[in-house]
């Protein structure tokens, strides 16, 4: 009894992990079985682990993938890169690849991989090569019992095992679309700081015109300052010389009348005075 171990839903989540490398096709093999057994499902239970650290890996496999240089000689149009197909090629009694009935319909028609099937192990059983003895029953007892634990057990392991399979694939998926979010947000908040700094240049504009109007201010507050204090040295410079001034006409004038009283003797004074009572009374008579 043979069970497909490649199955469509195992190879779905293998195959996001899958890395372009060249070797990658010695480690899986490119012809996939199509029936879905019971043991690919418990497979890919026991691959989880695997699976997520594969998973965790791919997240630099493009840069990686993408930094491979090909050189001027590799015919990359007639020999590309090896990839590994998402779904598994299709298969014929379980595990029997369609290529090899395909390869025998141009030569022998559509019986002829049946007829080479049969011939082939009626040849090794004639000649006993294969030999019947008692293991081959307990094989084909036990391919039977097989047989019936997958038609019987396989549809709800299957059914249980993808729901387990889903369940991861959501937790990646959301793990995914978290970081996305966070991406996202980190981008909103850089472009939102770049406004800020747009806006930081104006505030520093406002805070340059402020400054200059605060120097203009102390400047012409200081050009007041010296304008008053040359002011008060040149009012001061003008007091001294009026007064200075008029000492000198006081002095000159008391200087004048004390010479002059000193030329006058005291028969011109009562002279003087004669006459000025005479002049009065002419004054008063005529008045």
């Amino acid at each position: 009894m043979f069970v497909n171990l490649n199955s469509t839903r195992l190879c779905s989540v293998v195959q996001p992990a899958r890395i372009d490398f060249h070797f990658s096709s010695h480690c899986w093999p490119e012809k996939k079985m199509e029936s879905v057994g019971m043991l690919s499902r418990i497979l890919a239970r026991s691959a989880t682990p695997r699976l997520l650290a594969v998973r965790s890996f791919r997240t630099s496999a493009p840069a990686i993938s993408s930094a491979i240089a090909e050189g001027p000689e590799r015919d990359t149009k007639n020999f590309p890169r090896q990839l590994r197909p998402i779904q598994p090629g299709k298969v014929r009694m379980g595990f029997i690849p369609e290529e090899w009935f395909e390869l025998f319909y141009k030569k022998t028609g559509v019986t002829g991989p049946y007829m080479f099937g049969v011939s082939f192990l009626t040849y090794l059983c004639s000649k006993e090569i294969y030999i019947m003895e008692h293991e081959y029953y307990n094989g084909l007892s036990l391919a039977i019992l097989c047989i019936i634990g997958v038609k019987k057990l396989g549809p709800s392991v299957a059914a249980w095992l993808d729901k387990e399979v889903d369940t991861y694939e959501k937790a990646w998926e959301q793990g995914r679309v978290q970081q996305l979010e966070d991406l996202k947000s980190a981008i909103e908040a850089e472009k939102k700081e770049q406004w800020r700094a747009e806006g930081q240049s104006l505030l520093f504009e406002a805070k340059k015109e402020n400054i200059a109007l605060q120097l203009e201010a102390a400047y012409r507050e200081r050009l007041m300052n010296a304008y008053a204090e040359i002011k008060k040295r040149l009012d001061y410079q003008v007091e001294t010389q009026n007064i200075d001034r008029r000492i000198s006409q006081k002095h000159m004038v008391n200087w004048i009348v004390s010479n002059v009283l000193k030329s006058i003797t005291p028969q011109q004074e009562k002279d003087s005075l004669k006459k000025c009572i005479a002049d009065l009374k002419a004054l008063s008579a005529t008045a």
